[in-house]
This record gives C-alpha cells, structure tokens and sequence, in this order.
C-alpha cells in the first residue's frame, strides 16, 4: 500500500514538528492495522470511544440503510430515527427520569447546552466544577475543564465557572498526615468542602455543579460511596442542578449503562457522546428531567447547529444501543471488570514503579511512581518525561496502542474485548513497565 501523504495536515493537541502518528488502514474487533500490516490491540478503544469494537456490521449497515432513504434532515424537521433515538436514550436514564433528550455533535457541546439549560432553568450563572476534570475543547466547554489544557487559552470568554477539588484518596490535599481515616470520613470531609465553596460564592447565584462521574484522563478517579449522594443532596439543599458528564464513562464503560447507577443516583442532567454510538458517526446528546426543557416552553431556546440530530449519527447510535443490548455487552464489561481488576493488582504487585491502580469496569489506570512511600510521580504534574515516552512507545513498537497521561498508563479497550486478549496486552504492559522500573532504580 502506498504511503499516506500527511504534508497537509494540521494537527489537533500536538506540536507539529513532533507527531508521530500510525498509518491506520483498517479495524476489526478489539484490534486495527497500518499501512504495512502491523496489528495493534486497542486499549484505547481509539479515543475512549469505540465501545462496541470496530467494524460492527449491524451498525454499519444501519448507517448505510439511513443514507439510501435520509442522509440529512434540518434541525428544525421531525425525523422517525430522531424520535427513535430520543426514546431509547431517555429509557436508559436512571428510572427512565431524564425523559427529554437534545442533540449534540458531541461531548464538548453537549456539556455547553447542558449549562445553557442549567442557566435558563435556575436563572442563576456560577457553575461549580472540578479542577481534574475535563469537559471538552470548545471555549465554553474549556472554561469549564479545570486541568491545564486550558491554560493555553485563557482568559476564556465563558465568566461564572468556579473549581474545587475531586476526592482523591491517593493524593488528597486533606489527608496527606492522616492516610488512614475512614471513607466515610474521607468523604465527609470533601463534602464539606465543597459546601464551603457553595457557601463562598453563594447558593442564590450557583446553576450547577458539573462533574465527570467518574474522573476520565486525570486519574480514573472513582468517587468513594456516599460521595455522588452527597452531592445529590447538597444540590436539592441549595436548589442547584447536577449535571453529570458521561461521555467517557457512559454506556458501559464501567459496567452499567450510565456509571452513576452504581451509586443509585438520578442526576438532573447527564451529558454523553462517545460510546452513544461507540463513534460510528459523530454524536452526542444531553438528557434532562421534563421540569429542565418544561422551561422552554414558551420562550426560545437559543441554541443548536447545522448538524444537530443528523440521520445518520442517530441511526448509528440506535443500531448501537441495539447491538450492546442484544449482545450483553454490558454485562460483558462487567463480567470483564474483576479479570482487569486482578491483571491491575498483579502488575501492581510486580512492579516497583506502580503507585496505585484503579478501575472500574473495562475503565482502569496505572499510577506510575518514582517513589512508593513519597508517592512522587514518575513523570510531573502536567509533563510527559522520556521515562513515559519510552514506556508508551514500547508498547507501540511491541502491538499495543494504549493512551497515558502524565504519569499514569490509561487501559481502556473495547468492551468486546476476551479474558485472552486482556492478558495478551497485559503480556506486553507487564514488559513495558521494566523500563519505569529501571527508571526509578537509577533514581532517575
């Protein structure tokens, strides 16, 4: 096959004169190919997204049937697969509670209606998010991400967001001289915190509190119980919406259609995208409670695009949605998560270089550390050292794409994916981390 001619390319999050990117030529299942036939096994599902694996027939050929009667509606026009994907979404809400559904072209637009809805529902502007959050590139959506991939663009434009701190137990600000207290202490006490913040910067004037469910790319950061309740409830005190951003942890990833079910909690808003139509087609949506749109009424909702509720994206996510149904994909992710619970803890064992791991589901992390008693990071807060790099690119040269950030090694694959092809990854991972561990053996 004749080399691809990247020369006109602009690239998205790199410096231009150091991308480095795989030739992809084609995909199936949990593993793709290049341009000279090498196979990598996706631990990334790509970009956290291809849930159901790739090359999924049923899907594709949903997308086909849609282009050969519809490939484009207005937004303003009433489509059978809008009605259709508008139903099924709202059943898999908790309860069947969010029962009003607006489409997006993705996460990051997804999360910039749910505020808009937020605002216009409360009449009030502030929202709270949380500083290892990220919520989307668009501007509105960067203000509200609280890691440093907007410090490039500030002062952005969107006024009234403020951060707190997510309940990190590895690395928690509050209990660095007191490790051992207990969940419900450890809870309580970013509870409080948060309370605090709302009592600052006053109620009256807060919207919402936004938050990732279950913390994606800054740490897989899962809450600790009571946490996501306690929210709920500080929200009904104060009379502020809880938006829930599942476009990475939802429709499966963890195991359940929605991560907030493991906690028993019906959010007001949920935003999702990625695994609603596990990328097929570009998609996301944003479903409230009928009290939210019943806002709207009588009064314009100022907001939508060109390629809102496109055909074919919807008819990607209800094949989707129908595939992971008929086909126990989430109870496969779920019968899956315990086996990459035990390869974590293994690797975790093994390794001098592992601090931590987390997962939930098929959505589990490494924290890599130079030192397991002072807990520094292998690589700094906000860098990727040559010690990652060569960790990564090892994994690459060897057939396992995976995605890591900072200091820690993301293992996210298909929720397709086998108990054997979980440890073959974990064959060539188990490798790979040798080199962290020369890493800090050398004290390097």
């Amino acid at each position: 096959m004749n080399p691809i001619d990247p020369s006109h390319v602009f690239w998205t999050w790199s410096a231009q004169a150091k991308v480095n990117p795989i030739p992809i030529a084609r995909a199936e299942g949990v593993y793709f190919w290049d341009t000279e036939g090498k196979r990598y096994l996706d631990f990334n599902s790509m970009t956290m997204c291809v849930n159901i694996g790739h090359g999924n027939r049923r899907v594709i050929e949903a997308i086909k049937a849609q282009l050969d009667t519809l490939p484009y509606a207005a937004p303003g026009m009433l489509t059978r697969v809008r009605a259709q994907a508008a139903e099924l979404i709202a059943s898999l809400t908790p309860g069947g509670a969010l029962s009003k559904v607006l489409f997006t072209l993705g996460g990051a637009d997804a999360n910039e209606n749910a505020i808009k809805l937020a605002r216009g529902y409360t009449g009030k502007h502030k929202i709270l998010t949380r500083y290892r959050s990220y919520h989307g590139a668009t501007a509105g959506a960067m203000a509200l991400t609280g890691d440093p991939r907007r410090h490039m663009w500030e002062p952005l434009t969107m006024p009234g967001v403020v951060h707190f701190l997510d309940p990190y137990r590895y690395r928690s600000t509050f209990h660095r001289t007191n490790p051992d207290i207990s969940e419900a202490e450890f809870t309580q006490d970013y509870l409080n915190h948060l309370e605090e913040i709302i009592t600052y910067e006053g109620p009256e004037t807060i919207a919402a509190i936004l938050l990732e469910t279950v913390t994606g790319t800054n740490g897989i950061i899962i809450p600790p119980e009571g946490y996501l309740q306690g929210i709920r409830a500080l929200c009904d005190k104060y009379d502020i919406v809880m938006i829930c951003d599942e476009v990475m942890s939802g429709f499966g990833r963890t195991g359940k259609w929605f991560a907030v079910e493991h906690w028993d909690v019906t959010p007001d808003i949920i935003t999702m995208a990625k695994g609603l139509t596990s990328a097929y087609a570009p998609l996301g949506a944003v479903a409230m409670k009928p009290e939210i749109a019943a806002a709207f009424n009588e009064r314009v909702y100022q907001g939508g695009l060109t390629y809102t509720a496109h055909p074919v994206s919807l008819a990607a996510a209800i094949a989707n949605i129908q595939t992971m149904r008929e086909e126990g994909i989430i109870e496969h992710a779920a019968a899956m998560g315990p086996v990459l619970h035990h390869l974590l803890n293994d690797l975790g064992e093994k390794h001098p270089s592992v601090g931590e791991v987390r997962s939930i589901g098929l959505f589990g992390i490494i924290e890599l550390v130079k030192n397991r008693q002072t807990r520094e990071p292998l690589s700094p807060w906000n860098t990727t050292n040559e010690t990652m790099r060569a960790v990564r690119q090892y994994c690459r040269d060897h057939g396992l794409f995976l995605y890591t950030h900072w200091h820690t090694v993301l293992v996210i694959p298909p929720l397709i994916i086998t108990e054997e092809q979980l440890a073959e990854g974990f064959a060539i991972l188990d490798e790979a981390l040798e080199i962290a561990d020369r890493s800090v053996e050398d004290g390097q």
